[in-house]
């Protein structure tokens, strides 16, 4: 193992320390956990906005805390939940008086842990919490099947539903209604993903998995979950419209409909290569007839560092398209136009 940290056990506390060192200005955390972290933006009557999961991923989940976006965020150890009791640290400190709503990834100890700790804010603090559950990697499982439950997990996609409930927050919208726009968001996401190398995580000291210096692995989780195809690395072009068939398929587009993209990079794969794969998704969506509202390029949900890319469409309407382009600013994603 090669990599620039101190011993294993600490390096989640000292990469959260250095985030408070480098971003003070804008978050903190809570209850004395530095494994809670909240914005330093606080108004009165908005609905309050959490996510969390394992840490590994960054910016997500950690870095989209702040004006326009979330409000707080627990973390817990690489690719590991946080407690329940840090999710409620969370909710305590961000809740101003109108709820607050948790928005998640599709993992067992996620859900398992943000449902606790909306029982504990309901019974103990007198707190109404709501729940957005993303999941949105079609390599994963099939579509969701009306009043079953999604079985689908959520990965880069949910920086939409982030993006644009965050925006409804703003827009002082009540709980339910930053709760609809969630789950409207969610539910027009659809994200694949491609892994070239393994990642390795520093309390393991090896790699994940293995696969081959001339290999990729179309569908793989962030996690290293198994994907649905293994075979020798093609050339980007031929990725992207094995990727992207899926995708359309999906919701289903059709000709003239609208989104917003985002080509995000896994933790080792240059900015040169995303904007390689950017100029092939937009050549794809212009011979189907689907229009390209904005783009995103760059690390948005990564794993530590594993090569590889993924590609999300969000479907928009006049509401998604508006949110947004709201204006956010982060510490790891800034919007102002």
């Amino acid at each position: 193992m090669k990599k620039i940290i101190n011993k294993p056990e600490n390096f989640i506390r000292e990469m959260l320390e250095g985030i408070y060192i480098a971003h003070g200005n804008m978050v903190g955390y809570a209850g004395g956990d530095v494994h809670c972290l909240v914005s330093k933006q606080k108004k009165a009557g908005k609905v309050g906005i959490a996510t969390g999961g394992g840490s590994g991923h960054l910016p997500l989940f950690l870095g989209y805390v702040g004006e326009g976006m979330l409000d707080g965020c627990s973390i817990g150890d690489v690719f590991q939940s946080p407690s329940a009791e840090q999710m409620l640290a969370v909710t305590k400190e961000i809740d101003s008086g109108a709820g607050v709503l948790y928005i998640y990834g599709n993992y067992n100890g996620d859900i398992f842990n943000f449902d606790m700790a909306a029982e504990m804010a309901d019974f103990e603090e007198d707190i109404r919490v709501e729940s957005v559950v993303a999941g949105e990697d079609v390599a994963s499982a099939g579509p969701a099947v009306p009043g079953e439950k999604n079985t689908r997990r959520g990965v880069a996609g949910i920086f939409f539903a982030y993006k644009c409930a965050g925006a409804a927050a703003a827009e002082m919208m009540p709980l339910d209604e930053v709760k609809r726009v969630a789950e409207k968001a969610a539910a027009n996401v659809r994200t694949m993903g491609v892994a070239l190398t393994p990642c390795i995580v520093p309390r393991v000291g090896k790699a994940s998995f293995e696969i081959g210096e001339d290999e990729m692995e179309i569908g793989m989780g962030i996690h290293g979950e198994t994907g649905i195809r293994r075979g020798k690395l093609l050339p980007a072009d031929e990725i992207v419209e094995e990727m992207m068939a899926p995708i359309i398929k999906d919701i289903p587009y059709v000709k003239g409909d609208e989104v917003a993209v985002l080509v995000n990079g896994l933790g080792a794969t240059p900015l040169e290569e995303q904007y390689v794969v950017c100029r092939k998704v937009s050549n794809i969506l212009e011979e189907q007839g689907i229009k390209v509202h904005r783009y995103y390029v760059g690390e948005y949900a990564t794993s530590l560092e594993m090569a590889g890319m993924s590609i999300s469409l969000l479907k928009l309407d006049d509401e998604l398209k508006r949110l947004v382009d709201a204006q956010a600013n982060t510490p790891f994603f800034k919007q102002f136009g």
